[in-house]
């Protein structure tokens, strides 16, 4: 039996060349602008969670402390050790940032038709829907395998196996904490993800809390957000995958991590917050994701200044031994609840 909101949508029109190439330079002037906003806010948080001020010299309010740093980044001398593979050097920063870029493009900001016209306020609605960031997040790991290894160090090399380990234990949990949203909504596209939210009157937070609070944990595990940096401890491995590398190379490793955030943030909203849905006309619905994206990258924040980082075993204990069977349990339990209530 097919759900009764598959298919409810109206068919929307297929969007001309032009629309999708000014969407993706939409999408790419959104990165540039966002991730800096980003940066100047954590500094700024995590100043007065640690009873401290934070950036506060260039410009108002030290809004323009990341172009300072920027700058600075731009400035610093490229280094290759003697040791090291340099063309593998120069591709798995750019990895990085392509795969994150191009798993931002099928966050959906607002339905067709929302600011008039045919076209919607995301970069596609693909049909594998959330498989697509899955998939790019996956592709991720090349870049930080690549780095690591290709840096001819051994902390970089031990940072790269930790950050294979840790990613591909917790993407499992982080698929499978999708599964509840996905059997519920009948759907994979995360347009009509949301539109099953809005027919049915409910975010799908309130029945897959569970596959929530896992989807959180594997994100800042996926991200290599504290208390799950150990892909980058500092006080371990000096600096993991990204030790050897200085000037923009780093700064893309840097840029990769806050666009990620972003990605599993609006992921998030898309899946368990109601996306775009929120009181007033359909025009305010990128307002209505902004500010939801906004609070999960006020918890990453939060977390960081609050949590100290986890030992390894620690870490890979977590993963296997809790939020793997809680996740597989979870899916379980949706798919009896889905089939029983046809």
């Amino acid at each position: 039996m097919t759900p009764w909101y598959v298919g409810a949508a109206e068919p929307v029109a297929m969007e001309s060349v032009l629309v999708q190439v000014v969407k993706a330079i939409v999408i790419f002037a959104f990165v540039l602008q966002v991730v800096p906003i980003v940066l100047w806010a954590e500094r700024k948080l995590l100043g007065r969670f640690q009873a401290r001020i934070g950036p506060n010299r260039v410009g108002p309010y030290g809004l323009m402390q990341p172009l300072a740093d920027v700058l600075k980044l731009l400035s610093k001398e490229q280094f290759t050790p003697q040791t090291a593979v340099p063309w593998m050097m120069a591709i798995a920063p750019a990895i990085s940032i392509f795969t994150a870029v191009a798993a931002l493009a099928v966050i959906p900001f607002g339905p067709a038709g929302a600011w008039g016209g045919q076209f919607g306020l995301y970069g596609m609605d693909v049909s594998i829907g959330v498989l697509w960031p899955l998939a790019f997040g996956a592709l991720a790991f090349y870049g930080l395998m690549l780095g690591g290894w290709a840096s001819g160090s051994k902390y970089s090399f031990l940072g790269a196996m930790r950050s294979a380990a840790q990613l591909i234990s917790y993407e499992v949990a982080l698929g499978l904490s999708l599964l509840g949203v996905i059997m519920t909504a009948g759907s994979l596209s995360l347009v009509q993800i949301v539109e099953a939210q809005s027919h049915q009157g409910m975010w799908y937070v309130i029945p897959q809390f569970v596959g929530f609070c896992i989807f959180l944990v594997a994100g800042f595990a996926e991200t290599n957000r504290p208390p799950f940096d150990l892909a980058e401890a500092d006080a371990e491995i000096v600096g993991g995958y990204n030790t050897e590398f200085g000037g923009m190379r780093f700064g893309s490793f840097f840029m990769a991590e806050y666009i990620n955030m972003i990605i599993i943030s609006g992921v998030a909203v898309t899946m368990f917050l109601g996306g775009w849905l929120g009181p007033g006309p359909a025009a305010l619905a990128p307002l209505w994701v902004i500010l939801k994206m906004g609070l999960f990258l006020f918890l990453f924040i939060w977390v960081r200044a609050t949590l100290p980082r986890l030992r390894y075993d620690q870490l890979m204990s977590f993963g296997w031994k809790v939020l793997l069977p809680l996740a597989t349990l979870n899916a379980l339990v949706t798919a009896i609840v889905v089939v029983a209530t046809k």
